[in-house]
């Protein structure tokens, strides 16, 4: 399988995990935010796997929507999985409440429909 057939399982994952980031923050203010390291823990590895599937997308895809910050998307994913100890966490709830809505509205028209359930 080419790499650029994966690519709609990949924009799949990076859906699904920013739109689990909304669940997880829904409702929440900054300061409650900072106050439950759960959901702190929880963000950050939806932005992991976010990440990871950017990372996976293939270089044709990304060249092709470049409006769509990949390296910006990849780069937060290694600070989390590689730099724990430099997690700001007030740029990770700016992402949240800014970057992660216009990525999905960014993603969303990208997206191949759902083949037909079979029975």
């Amino acid at each position: 399988m080419t790499p650029e057939a994966r690519d709609p399982a990949h924009l799949w994952d990076m859906q699904e995990a920013a739109r689990t980031i909304l669940q997880y923050t829904d409702g929440f203010s900054l300061d409650a935010y900072l106050k439950d390291g759960k959901t702190r823990s929880a963000v950050e590895r939806q932005l992991e796997i976010l990440g990871e599937a950017a990372r996976r997308v293939s270089e044709t895809f990304k060249q092709a929507h470049p409006k769509i910050p990949w390296q910006r998307i990849i780069a937060q994913r290694n600070v989390l999985a590689h730099e724990y100890g430099a997690i700001e966490h007030f740029i990770i709830w700016n992402l949240v409440i800014t970057h992660i809505p216009a990525l999905i509205a960014a993603i969303e028209p990208l997206m191949p429909p759902l083949p037909p359930e079979t029975p």
